[in-house]
Protein backbone atom coordinates (compact mmCIF):
# COMPACT_ATOMS: atom_id res chain seq x y z
CA UNK A 1 0.00 0.00 0.00
CA UNK A 2 2.76 2.10 1.02
CA UNK A 3 4.50 1.65 -2.38
CA UNK A 4 1.18 2.13 -4.44
CA UNK A 5 0.99 5.51 -2.76
CA UNK A 6 4.92 6.53 -3.45
CA UNK A 7 3.86 5.55 -6.85
CA UNK A 8 0.94 7.65 -6.92
CA UNK A 9 2.50 10.48 -5.97
CA UNK A 10 5.27 10.11 -8.05
CA UNK A 11 2.96 10.21 -10.85
CA UNK A 12 0.99 13.35 -9.84
CA UNK A 13 4.27 14.42 -9.59
CA UNK A 14 5.46 13.75 -12.92
CA UNK A 15 2.20 14.38 -14.40
CA UNK A 16 2.72 18.32 -12.91
CA UNK A 17 5.43 18.74 -14.15
CA UNK A 18 4.74 18.02 -17.93
CA UNK A 19 1.67 19.94 -17.45
CA UNK A 20 3.90 22.85 -16.08
CA UNK A 21 6.53 22.74 -18.69
CA UNK A 22 3.61 22.56 -21.37
CA UNK A 23 2.63 25.54 -20.41
CA UNK A 24 5.43 27.01 -20.45
CA UNK A 25 6.40 26.71 -23.53
CA UNK A 26 2.88 28.33 -24.94
CA UNK A 27 3.89 31.14 -22.49
CA UNK A 28 7.31 31.61 -24.26
CA UNK A 29 5.20 32.89 -27.15
CA UNK A 30 6.15 36.93 -28.01
CA UNK A 31 3.19 38.78 -27.02
CA UNK A 32 1.40 40.30 -29.87
CA UNK A 33 2.67 44.22 -30.42
CA UNK A 34 -1.15 46.36 -30.53
CA UNK A 35 -1.81 47.48 -33.73
CA UNK A 36 -0.74 51.37 -35.09
CA UNK A 37 -4.61 52.30 -34.57
CA UNK A 38 -4.77 50.99 -31.28
CA UNK A 39 -1.71 52.67 -29.73
CA UNK A 40 -3.26 55.93 -31.50
CA UNK A 41 -6.40 55.10 -29.20
CA UNK A 42 -8.09 52.40 -31.04
CA UNK A 43 -11.44 52.08 -30.74
CA UNK A 44 -12.30 54.01 -27.18
CA UNK A 45 -14.72 56.11 -27.59
CA UNK A 46 -14.24 60.10 -26.62
CA UNK A 47 -16.10 63.56 -27.82
CA UNK A 48 -15.97 64.75 -31.67
CA UNK A 49 -14.55 68.41 -30.95
CA UNK A 50 -15.18 69.16 -34.52
CA UNK A 51 -19.03 67.61 -34.35
CA UNK A 52 -20.10 68.50 -30.88
CA UNK A 53 -22.28 66.11 -29.35
CA UNK A 54 -21.06 63.09 -31.31
CA UNK A 55 -18.61 60.48 -30.52
CA UNK A 56 -15.82 59.27 -32.20
CA UNK A 57 -13.25 56.43 -31.90
CA UNK A 58 -9.44 58.10 -30.65
CA UNK A 59 -8.08 56.21 -33.39
CA UNK A 60 -9.73 57.81 -36.15
CA UNK A 61 -9.92 60.91 -34.19
CA UNK A 62 -5.82 60.63 -33.94
CA UNK A 63 -5.43 59.81 -37.69
CA UNK A 64 -8.26 62.20 -38.86
CA UNK A 65 -6.10 65.33 -36.98
CA UNK A 66 -2.72 64.18 -38.85
CA UNK A 67 -4.64 64.05 -41.88
CA UNK A 68 -5.96 67.69 -41.16
CA UNK A 69 -2.49 69.06 -40.01
CA UNK A 70 -0.42 67.43 -42.97
CA UNK A 71 -3.39 68.98 -45.21
CA UNK A 72 -2.24 72.19 -43.39
CA UNK A 73 1.19 72.18 -43.42
CA UNK A 74 0.85 71.29 -47.39
CA UNK A 75 -1.55 74.43 -47.73
CA UNK A 76 0.90 77.02 -46.12
CA UNK A 77 3.95 75.33 -48.04
CA UNK A 78 2.16 76.20 -51.38
CA UNK A 79 0.74 79.93 -50.37
CA UNK A 80 4.56 80.37 -49.58
CA UNK A 81 5.81 78.96 -52.64
CA UNK A 82 7.94 76.87 -50.67
CA UNK A 83 10.86 74.97 -52.98
CA UNK A 84 9.47 71.72 -54.16
CA UNK A 85 5.78 72.29 -52.39
CA UNK A 86 2.75 70.15 -53.94
CA UNK A 87 0.94 72.39 -55.26
CA UNK A 88 0.89 71.26 -58.77
CA UNK A 89 -0.46 67.60 -57.01
CA UNK A 90 -3.25 69.11 -55.85
CA UNK A 91 -4.10 72.37 -57.92
CA UNK A 92 -7.82 70.51 -59.25
CA UNK A 93 -8.65 70.72 -55.07
CA UNK A 94 -7.13 73.84 -54.16
CA UNK A 95 -8.90 75.47 -57.11
CA UNK A 96 -12.04 74.36 -55.96
CA UNK A 97 -11.02 75.29 -52.25
CA UNK A 98 -10.49 78.71 -53.54
CA UNK A 99 -13.86 78.75 -55.49
CA UNK A 100 -15.16 78.42 -52.43
CA UNK A 101 -16.30 74.76 -53.06
CA UNK A 102 -15.16 72.45 -50.12
CA UNK A 103 -16.61 69.13 -51.01
CA UNK A 104 -13.66 67.17 -52.52
CA UNK A 105 -11.06 68.10 -49.84
CA UNK A 106 -13.51 67.55 -47.39
CA UNK A 107 -14.12 63.90 -49.29
CA UNK A 108 -9.97 63.40 -49.48
CA UNK A 109 -9.64 64.08 -45.86
CA UNK A 110 -12.15 61.68 -45.17
CA UNK A 111 -10.72 59.03 -47.66
CA UNK A 112 -7.06 59.17 -46.16
CA UNK A 113 -8.62 59.14 -42.49
CA UNK A 114 -10.40 55.98 -43.71
CA UNK A 115 -7.45 54.55 -45.47
CA UNK A 116 -5.04 54.86 -42.61
CA UNK A 117 -7.30 54.05 -40.09
CA UNK A 118 -8.45 50.65 -42.28
CA UNK A 119 -4.77 49.79 -43.34
CA UNK A 120 -3.71 50.50 -39.36
CA UNK A 121 -5.79 48.33 -37.29
CA UNK A 122 -8.65 50.17 -37.53
CA UNK A 123 -11.38 47.25 -37.76
CA UNK A 124 -15.07 49.03 -37.12
CA UNK A 125 -16.92 50.05 -40.04
CA UNK A 126 -17.11 53.52 -39.81
CA UNK A 127 -12.85 53.15 -40.74
CA UNK A 128 -13.83 51.05 -44.02
CA UNK A 129 -11.92 52.41 -47.21
CA UNK A 130 -13.92 52.36 -50.36
CA UNK A 131 -11.87 54.53 -52.54
CA UNK A 132 -9.78 54.06 -55.52
CA UNK A 133 -6.48 51.95 -55.46
CA UNK A 134 -3.11 53.44 -54.63
CA UNK A 135 -2.26 53.84 -58.06
CA UNK A 136 -5.19 55.10 -59.51
CA UNK A 137 -6.22 57.23 -56.68
CA UNK A 138 -2.51 59.10 -57.43
CA UNK A 139 -3.20 58.87 -61.45
CA UNK A 140 -4.33 62.18 -62.91
CA UNK A 141 -5.69 60.49 -65.56
CA UNK A 142 -8.17 58.21 -63.00
CA UNK A 143 -8.49 60.87 -60.54
CA UNK A 144 -9.51 64.10 -61.58
CA UNK A 145 -8.64 65.29 -57.70
CA UNK A 146 -4.79 64.90 -58.63
CA UNK A 147 -2.72 67.65 -60.80
CA UNK A 148 0.05 65.81 -61.60
CA UNK A 149 1.96 61.91 -60.76
CA UNK A 150 4.33 62.06 -58.06
CA UNK A 151 7.77 61.41 -58.16
CA UNK A 152 10.46 60.07 -55.00
CA UNK A 153 11.14 63.84 -54.09
CA UNK A 154 7.00 64.22 -54.37
CA UNK A 155 6.93 61.60 -51.88
CA UNK A 156 10.03 62.60 -49.61
CA UNK A 157 8.30 65.78 -49.14
CA UNK A 158 4.76 63.95 -48.34
CA UNK A 159 6.31 61.70 -46.22
CA UNK A 160 7.72 64.88 -44.13
CA UNK A 161 4.48 67.00 -44.29
CA UNK A 162 2.64 63.39 -42.33
CA UNK A 163 6.20 63.31 -40.34
CA UNK A 164 5.65 66.69 -38.91
CA UNK A 165 1.92 66.86 -38.88
CA UNK A 166 2.42 63.74 -36.57
CA UNK A 167 4.19 65.20 -34.31
CA UNK A 168 2.47 68.40 -33.92
CA UNK A 169 -0.45 65.92 -33.02
CA UNK A 170 1.76 63.88 -29.89
CA UNK A 171 3.56 61.17 -31.57
CA UNK A 172 7.54 61.91 -30.57
CA UNK A 173 9.47 60.96 -33.84
CA UNK A 174 11.94 59.51 -31.63
CA UNK A 175 9.18 56.44 -30.62
CA UNK A 176 8.19 53.14 -32.58
CA UNK A 177 5.09 54.27 -33.04
CA UNK A 178 6.33 57.30 -35.37
CA UNK A 179 8.81 54.66 -36.96
CA UNK A 180 5.64 52.09 -37.62
CA UNK A 181 4.00 54.93 -39.04
CA UNK A 182 6.53 56.06 -41.51
CA UNK A 183 7.14 52.43 -42.45
CA UNK A 184 3.43 52.55 -43.60
CA UNK A 185 3.87 55.55 -45.29
CA UNK A 186 6.93 53.70 -46.99
CA UNK A 187 5.56 50.28 -47.73
CA UNK A 188 3.06 52.88 -50.17
CA UNK A 189 5.74 53.95 -52.23
CA UNK A 190 6.00 52.03 -55.16
CA UNK A 191 2.39 52.61 -55.88
CA UNK A 192 1.89 56.18 -55.38
CA UNK A 193 5.35 57.32 -57.07
CA UNK A 194 4.55 57.46 -61.04
CA UNK A 195 7.34 59.29 -62.64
Amino acid sequence: MKFLKQTSLVAVLIAAAFATSCSNDDDNSTPAKPSIYARLGGTTMVSDPDNPGQMIEQGRLSYRKVVNSTVGLIVADIQAGASGNLGAHFAPVLAEVGAGNTTNLAILVDNLTDFFSFNTGGTNPVNTYNGLNMVDAHNPATNPRMGVKSTNANYDKFVGYVGAAAQQNGVAANTELYTDIVAVLESLRAPIVQQ
